[in-house]
């Protein structure tokens, strides 16, 4: 039978090359074209189907998904990057963005929105949350009745508003209308269970409202195998140079690490952080057991994996033991029935038990209340897994390959007649030597980035410890010939003993790697200077790199120190610019949104 232009959907042309090639093809040839016409045509319906489904209500539910991620130090934006993969290979089509870089108009366009946001410091929204966030919050926020939404919380439950930025986005999405497509998960500094749970249910909600009949991907993180070194698998890295880099008589102690990466296959940037999992000190566990009255070598279970270890190690390798959450006093208080806990815990005494946790750890809180359970097994399983240690990389890969180097400040104070001591500082500082090994990984931060265009001028404010990713800025600097401006604010207590890497820093100013730096030393005068009085010093020039484009980082202390230098620059463009004080802060937000305000901030 011959095909014509009248009785099928062909032109001509087609016509005819149909006519001559299918007389001649056996019936084999036939059933395999058949056949594969059918498969192709399956996949062109699943691969171009429409990116909307009707549901019986006749509402359209997109197949769009997009992510948004609010990130200081870079935890969310891997998970949201983790959650468009999974989603991807379940036949999503997955739009990721930092919050930062979202266009807030086409909010009202999106009908599948999924936030991985963290909290920072006290309950505040991490630097690049801060326009969408006030934008939602805001007036301006549009209705979002045909929203569906789910949030991933990240915090620190050792904090008072545990993932309050998340529980803030949850809220408001609701109050704009939108239906949540699965419930908020708040996720603690061991994230990555939960993290899988929620986003296992939020696929299998896209997927049922899809009408899908295909099983949702697992959304377990992906095991990685014992050479690909990451936050779950870390790199035992071997120490080779452990020095204080104060002198004599200084009030600090702060260790120069070097550590080695040799065979690990790890690599970073400048900006970029290193995560050690550190270890309680041994004679603090030892404090704790007597007081417990334990076998310290009874074998306890140590995660949901059941890996097993004695009572006394697993205390000083896998549990923290130095600071008191909140979820812990509840449970204990469950385990033990202690009425005096539970009154501590009670509504009305929120301001008390925030004291009580202040300088405590778990030693002070059994004295105080006791032990809970009835086993060695019961008390370590409501403690939390030991956190990783967050530090700025002090080096540049290019300069150094194959090392890693740390600026450590040591931490010790006083607290309730007791000596109280960093976990991993005190450790870096009292018991690490060269030849030892540190479980550590690579913290990647995109939000701590030197300008792409390396005649960008940059100015860096790192008192103290803050001083170590400007390290590696002016290192990697060197390494590219980059030709950039770099200004330096550099601060500590005295000139003398606490001019942390001097020598270098001289070599950069001799060289013209570094064009300028200002110092403040805050214990050399009768009154205390600090880099934010350089920086109101050097107002009328700062203030010109800034029209010149420059981009300005800030590292250290954010309750006092960055705090005080944010308010400086606001000070010093209202004055230099002769502008409002609301102006001002509009043109420091319009630099943060352009990437040339950067903090790493703790």
């Amino acid at each position: 039978m011959q095909l014509q232009v009248s009785n099928s959907p062909f032109n001509h042309e087609q016509t005819e090359l149909l006519n001559n090639l299918l007389p001649s093809l056996t019936e084999t040839q036939k059933v395999w074209l058949s056949g594969y016409l059918t498969a192709s045509l399956s996949v062109f319906n699943a691969e171009t189907a429409d990116v909307s489904v009707a549901q019986p209500s006749g509402k359209t539910i997109s197949k769009e998904v997009t992510i948004l991620y609010g990130s200081q130090t870079g935890n969310a934006q891997g998970l949201a990057e983790n959650a468009a993969r999974k989603l991807e290979g379940n036949g999503f089509q997955v739009t990721t963005s930092s919050m930062s870089d979202f266009k807030v108009n086409n909010l009202k366009k999106v009908q599948n929105l999924l936030i991985a946001v963290s909290t920072h410091g006290e309950g505040d929204p991490p630097d690049n949350t801060l326009s969408f966030h006030e934008f939602l919050h805001g007036r301006r926020a549009p209705s979002l009745g045909d929203l569906r939404f789910s949030v991933l919380a990240l915090g620190d439950s050792s904090y008072e508003f545990f993932c309050e930025t998340g529980k803030q986005f949850d809220k408001r999405l609701e109050e704009l209308g939108g239906t949540r497509l699965f419930p908020r998960m708040d996720c603690d500094l061991d994230y990555d269970e939960p993290a899988a749970e929620w986003l296992e249910g939020v696929i299998s909600s896209l997927s049922k409202e899809q009408g899908s009949t295909v099983s949702a991907v697992p959304a377990t993180i992906t095991p990685v195998s014992e050479h690909t070194y990451s936050r779950t698998n870390p790199f035992k890295a071997e120490v080779m140079e452990n020095i204080n880099l104060n002198g004599r008589g200084s009030n600090k102690e702060t260790h120069h690490i070097e550590l080695s990466l040799e065979g690990s296959g790890l690599t970073f940037e400048p900006g970029d952080s290193l995560g050690i999992y550190p270890q309680n000190d041994s004679i603090l566990v030892d404090m704790l057991l007597k007081e417990l009255d334990w076998d310290p070598e009874e074998i306890v279970k140590v995660n949901k994996q059941g890996d097993l270890r004695k009572l006394r190690e697993s205390l000083i390798s896998n549990f923290e033991i130095t600071v008191l959450t909140k979820s812990l006093l509840e449970q204990a208080a469950q385990l033990s029935g202690n009425e005096d806990l539970k009154a501590l815990l009670s509504a009305g005494n929120e301001e008390k038990l925030k004291e009580y946790r202040e300088g405590r750890d778990l030693l002070d809180f059994v004295r105080d209340f006791g032990k809970w359970g009835e086993s060695a097994q019961e008390f370590v399983s409501i403690l939390r897994k030991i956190p990783a240690r967050l530090y700025s990389i002090a080096n540049s890969l290019s300069a150094y390959p194959d090392e890693v180097h740390l600026t450590v400040g040591a931490v010790r104070y006083d607290s309730h007649g007791r000596e109280r001591k960093g976990v991993c500082s005190i450790l870096c500082a009292e018991r690490l030597q060269p030849g030892d090994t540190l479980p550590v990984y690579i913290q990647h931060n995109q939000n701590f980035k030197q300008p792409k265009n390396p005649d960008t001028p940059i100015i860096m404010v790192g008192p103290g410890t803050g001083i170590a990713p400007f390290r590696s800025f002016i290192q990697e600097r060197e390494e590219t010939e980059a030709n950039g401006k770099t200004w330096l604010f550099f601060g500590d207590q005295h000139f003398v003993t606490d001019f942390l890497y001097q020598t270098e820093c001289q070599k950069w100013l001799k060289t013209g790697v570094l064009t300028k730096m200002d110092v403040a030393f805050s214990r050399d005068a009768d009154e205390k200077v600090y880099v934010q009085h350089r920086m109101l010093e050097h107002s009328r020039k700062l203030y010109e790199w800034l029209q010149e484009g420059a981009a300005v980082y800030i590292c250290g202390d954010e309750k006092n120190m960055a705090h005080d230098v944010h308010n400086t620059l606001i000070e010093i463009i209202e004055k230099e610019g002769q502008m409002s004080h609301a102006d001002a802060q509009d043109y420091l937000e319009e630099m943060q949104q352009n990437k040339r305000y950067q903090r790493d901030v703790y």
